[in-house]
């Protein structure tokens, strides 16, 4: 769509080819994606801004219950449940751009609201849950718009590329976001926040108002959003590789405990130390994020994207076994970094997968599985995570989940292959 023609703003790619650091960046040379790209970084450091004041806000109003602040993200997590599937089909039969601007302004205007009544000293924990639910509902259509509008931005050969670059962005916010929140709220507390989160918004519509997509003529989904959705997961099921590439990753984020869940607890009973420690475990599973996002475009094309998916999480169970046996920071820290760029490839490659393997008519379909994969999964996965490990302890559970994904990708992998010469015939 962009290969054959430069535009303003673009720069030569046989230019950009010439330097490594700049193949790093190369979808940046496309100014629709560059524009996105610059305003989701704004947007997502005011979104750990207030992912973290939030779960503070909740345990302060709670006097602090770990029960509330789980119901909250039991809460989201059934949303994405209930709507990622139609949220995709909805992405497929309208202009993104349009729903995007409507998805981004509506959670604008929930964080406003949070502001609003936390100043004027009107919220409580039931409303918490109700713009939870609300956010997470617009968020499930908003993350297959996006995803599915990157690949208008860029050619497909760099759509990897891009992907990377916009995980990199969530997972670099993760490390300027948190520490940004605690200086936040000692000055102008919970309600100041919320309201600069709210303005954080303004950074994606400005962009998505400048974009320059070009006008999609593909077929539209007809009937209903549910046997939309059916048809698209059914054309998943029937392809060669992503049916064992994306269960792989999907039970990396179901028996992985989370940072949210393992880091704080790892910090609290086996290092027996304080939040700057607990800062340090974050910033180096956010660290490892953002290095496995800038290294990927380099790996891309060396070998197979699938088995690049599993090589990933080859590492990522080997990082998470050794932290599981860890008992200092000095053995801690380089493991989750690890962690965190092993994590990222294999979440990147897979999002590329569903992307290139699918029609373009199926792509807000396919990114609605996505949706699901990070919004859902892991935090499902997370509530039995817990229970085992306060009837295991820390190391065990860590250690089984790291055996459990293992197993599961090994097994996949296998049957992939015994299965290739069939798969490569169809």
């Amino acid at each position: 769509m962009h290969a054959s023609t430069k535009t303003e703003g673009e720069v030569s790619l046989s230019q950009a080819d010439s330097s490594s650091l700049l193949r790093t960046f190369r979808a940046l040379h496309y100014r629709d994606f560059r524009r996105l790209w610059t305003g989701l970084a704004v947007s997502a450091v005011g979104t750990w801004m207030q992912i973290v004041a939030l779960s503070l806000f909740v345990l302060d109003l709670t006097r602090g219950s770990a029960a509330a602040l789980g119901t909250v993200c039991l809460t989201q997590a059934l949303t994405f449940l209930l709507f990622a599937a139609i949220g995709g089909s909805v992405a497929d039969r309208f202009d993104k751009r349009r729903l995007l601007l409507l998805t981004q302004s509506l959670m604008m205007g929930f964080a406003v609201l949070l502001g609003i009544l936390t100043l004027t000293g009107l919220i409580r924990f039931w409303i918490i849950l109700l713009v939870a639910f609300a956010s997470s509902s617009a968020l499930s259509f908003d993350q297959p718009a996006r995803n599915a509008l990157i690949t208008s931005l860029v050619p497909k050969e760099h759509l990897m590329n891009a992907v990377s670059l916009q995980s990199a962005v969530f997972n670099g916010a993760s490390i300027l976001g948190p520490a940004l929140a605690g200086l936040v709220l000692s000055r102008i507390g919970y309600a100041g926040n919320f309201f600069l989160n709210a303005a954080s918004f303004l950074a994606v519509l400005v962009a998505l108002l400048l974009l320059r997509t070009p006008q999609e003529h593909t077929r539209r989904p007809g009937g209903r959003l549910l046997a939309s959705a059916r048809e698209a997961l059914q054309y998943v099921r029937r392809d060669s590789v992503l049916p064992s590439v994306v269960p792989a990753y999907a039970a990396l984020l179901f028996f992985g405990p989370s940072g949210a869940l393992a880091l704080p607890v790892f910090a609290k009973e086996v290092l027996h130390v304080g939040p700057t420690q607990l800062g340090v475990l974050f910033s180096a599973v956010g660290a490892g994020t953002v290095v496995g996002a800038l290294i990927l475009p380099s790996l891309a094309g060396t070998t197979d994207n699938s088995r690049l998916v599993f090589g990933a999480i080859l590492l990522w169970t080997i990082a998470l076994a050794v932290f599981g046996w860890s008992d200092s920071l000095r053995v801690s820290v380089p493991a989750l970094f690890v962690v965190g760029a092993a994590q990222n490839i294999a979440g990147a490659t897979t999002i590329t997968l569903l992307q290139l393997r699918v029609p373009v008519e199926m792509r807000g379909r396919a990114m609605s599985l996505n949706t699901l994969l990070i919004m859902c999964i892991r935090p499902l996965g997370d509530f039995p995570a817990g229970a085992v490990i306060t009837w295991l302890g820390f190391r065990p559970t860590v250690l089984l989940g790291a055996a459990l994904v293992g197993a599961v990708s090994l097994t996949l992998y296998v049957a992939r292959e015994v299965g290739a010469p069939e798969a490569q015939v169809r």
